[in-house]
């Protein structure tokens, strides 16, 4: 299976699956890789690709990404799924917050692990920052929300009418904790939790609840955070395996969510470097930059 090795793990759903970060211990060999692929098995009953996706701490997108040809709103009982819990670790300053929009995760480094949570990001033309460092300016439980008059007016057409403040509680979008991150912007819970995979907020970040619950008591204010957007992750390993790991990139126009093909791939300049070497198997590159699964694929599995 696209020549990476899987962890075939024959789980089955269970309602008492508890939702946590998926932890890693970071790699102390020089590697960029963690976790492993699991393949699970959709139970019987009504379950969707959204509900799956909060079993094993996944968003929908990464779902959606890794399992192409499965129903996402009624995958059928038996028929099975990768849950991908395997990733190359972004080309980053490893402290603090990390968020990729691109994969919309967000990785919370500290203590010699890092966290990795599903996120929701912003809607187009509402879009989460890229490209910016900052730091947790504060924190607060029970969060009011001030939307924007123009916020209001966008509700006001659809027939929904906010008042000038959103008191707190469970009926507010900002959810019940919130970190704020500039003065525009926050990492927030949220009172919709299909949300998480998908481009859904005005800008700032939506966790789950427990996710948003679980962050705000750990993560100190003053905290760094760093915004940024890169759908291909790549990585040359220390063994002399070369792996890419690409997420389909998010749309920039209209006319890119309403067309039928890929929005198309960008590369920074190390990406670009990396995919001039020699010892890359152009055929299963170019079958990843097609498929665009979101899970680590190895490129050169001869020649290492």
């Amino acid at each position: 299976m696209k020549f990476l090795p899987y962890f075939l793990a024959s789980l089955l759903f269970c309602a008492s699956t508890s939702v946590m970060a998926v932890t890693y211990k970071l790699p102390a060999n020089g590697s960029n890789i963690v976790g492993e692929v699991l393949v699970a098995e959709v139970p019987q009953g009504n379950v969707s690709l959204e509900h799956i996706a909060a079993l094993y701490q996944m968003g929908f997108s990464n779902m959606l990404e890794a399992n192409p040809n499965v129903d996402p709103y009624s995958p059928k009982p038996g028929q099975k799924l990768l849950i991908p819990q395997r990733l190359i670790l972004p080309d980053t300053k490893r402290e603090g917050i990390i968020i990729n929009s691109a994969e919309m995760r967000l990785y919370y480094y500290h203590d010699n692990v890092v966290e990795v949570l599903p996120i929701g990001i912003g809607q187009l033309g509402k879009d989460t920052p890229v490209n910016w460092v900052t730091k947790v300016h504060r924190k607060r439980a029970n969060p009011t929300w001030t939307p924007t008059a123009s916020t209001r007016a966008e509700y006001a057409a659809r027939g929904e009418f906010l008042p000038t403040v959103v008191p707190a509680g469970k009926d507010n979008p900002m959810g019940l904790f919130a970190l704020y991150v500039g003065r525009l912007y926050a990492i927030h819970g949220t009172n919709a939790e299909f949300g998480i995979g998908l481009r859904v907020s005005h800008g700032c970040i939506r966790l789950r609840h427990d996710d948003i619950e679980y962050l705000f008591n750990v993560v100190p204010v003053g905290t760094r955070v760093e915004f940024i957007n890169e759908p291909v992750k790549v990585s040359s390993e220390p063994d002399g395996a070369l792996y890419i790991e690409v997420h389909q990139p998010l749309s920039t126009s209209e006319e890119q969510i309403n067309s039928e093909d890929y929005s198309p791939l960008t590369f920074n300049d190390k990406v670009k470097e990396f995919l001039l070497r020699d010892d890359i198997d152009p055929a299963i590159l170019q079958q990843e930059l097609n498929d665009r699964s979101g899970i680590p694929v190895l490129l050169n599995p001869i020649e290492f």
